[in-house]
């Protein structure tokens, strides 16, 4: 048991002082008056910023490992332009140092990590715990969504091994045909029920896609310009499958658009240099732009492009270029959990949810606060 003593908690509204009462992993109690019982372990946090802990919903943490070049690189698979059936859980590697920086430096304890962009398809995300040792321990969702890309990424990788996709017409076609040979496959397995004799011969990559034509997951659509978030969208729609849109560089351009279709987005990696054409109009204003145009907003670092330890520096940079503090907050910790549908255990400081609980000596947004405690699962981790 853990009772974290007068701090200042985040409500998801507003900053107030309370105490935090963790028994067996959850969240118990959370108030004014409660008064902790003798055999607990007492944090003292008065003066201190309790925070839930953070959450990335797109990253590559685990996955492409530090310090090292090919051996700790398994983020893409690029022999094949749909790969549905890789699952990030195969090539995540929770010993890597980049897993202590998220949360002991950055108070990242939760993120969705899986493959990259080379792919029209790349594969399955997974949501884990950002504290363990073994990766089975720490999954929360597996798999969470699928991830499809469009623009630059599949381009570039296939044009350069003179193979199909080379132009946006083309990722956009071989994601409208795996998509209906999958939901084809679905409706002739729904069809045969138990009769092994009319069932369609087994496909790994189909069988990946079903959750997805059956909207149990979402398309995870890497889309930087506004055309190839056009794009995605049109797909999803001709697919009835649900979608967040990833990157959403140019979201400002056409917040009004991404409103009325009612999609969520995961805006980043926003720090840095613009490293490629789509990304012109890369700018810390987005965020903040498409929160008041009222879309739902995640941000990301997409690490390792933004070290995971820098997401409250992303949420600080988006909030000096316009955004709500507040909305901020919610985009580092309730937004994300919502978008990745765990917000039943994670992302907010209330009774019954997972005690991931961060307390800083500052406000998270300013760039001197440091990580003080680090509580996981109700377990003391830093």
């Amino acid at each position: 048991m853990i009772f974290i003593k007068n701090g200042t908690i985040f409500t998801g509204k507003n900053f107030k002082k309370a105490s935090i009462f963790i028994k067996d992993g959850k969240i118990t109690d959370v108030g004014v008056n409660i008064i902790a019982p003798g055999e607990c372990k007492v944090v003292e946090a008065e003066g201190k910023m309790v925070m839930p802990g953070f959450i990335d919903a797109h990253c590559h943490l685990g996955m492409i490992e530090d310090s090292i070049g090919f051996e700790g690189d398994d983020v893409n698979e690029m022999t094949d332009p749909i790969t549905p059936q890789l699952r990030a859980i195969d090539a995540i590697n929770p010993m890597d140092k980049t897993f202590r920086e998220a949360y002991g430096e950055g108070g990242v304890t939760c993120v969705a990590s899986g493959p990259g962009s080379a792919n029209v398809i790349g594969g399955q995300y997974v949501v884990i715990k950002t504290y363990g040792k073994r990766i089975d321990d720490m999954v929360m969702k597996d798999p969470v969504a699928m991830k499809c890309a469009f623009g630059e990424n599949p381009k570039r990788v296939y044009r350069d091994k003179k193979q199909s996709p080379s132009t946006r017409m083309a990722t956009a076609a071989k994601l409208r045909e795996t998509l209906s040979k999958a939901r084809e496959y679905y409706e002739k397995l729904e069809a045969a029920k138990e009769d092994v004799s009319k069932k369609p011969a087994f496909d790994m990559k189909l069988e990946a896609l079903i959750p997805v034509i059956k909207g149990e997951i979402p398309l995870k659509a890497h889309a930087h310009r506004a055309d190839d978030i056009f794009t995605a969208i049109r797909i999803a729609k001709e697919f009835n499958v649900k979608m967040t849109l990833d990157h959403c560089t140019e979201g400002h351009l056409i917040a009004n658009y991404i409103k009325e279709e009612g999609y969520n987005t995961i805006v980043g990696p926003t720090l840095g240099h613009r490293t490629k054409f789509e990304l012109r109009d890369k700018d810390f204003k987005t965020p903040g732009v498409l929160s008041r145009a009222g879309v739902k907003v995640a941000i990301t670092t997409d690490s390792p492009v933004i070290p995971l330890q820098h997401l409250p520096m992303c949420g600080a940079l988006a909030v000096k270029a316009g955004m709500d503090e507040v909305e901020a907050l919610k985009a580092l910790t309730i937004y994300p959990a919502e978008i990745l549908g765990i917000q039943d255990r994670v992302g907010s400081i209330e009774i019954g949810k997972d005690a991931d609980i961060v307390i800083w000596d500052k406000h998270p947004f300013d760039l001197q606060a440091s990580v003080e405690c680090v509580v996981m699962n109700g377990e003391v981790v830093k």
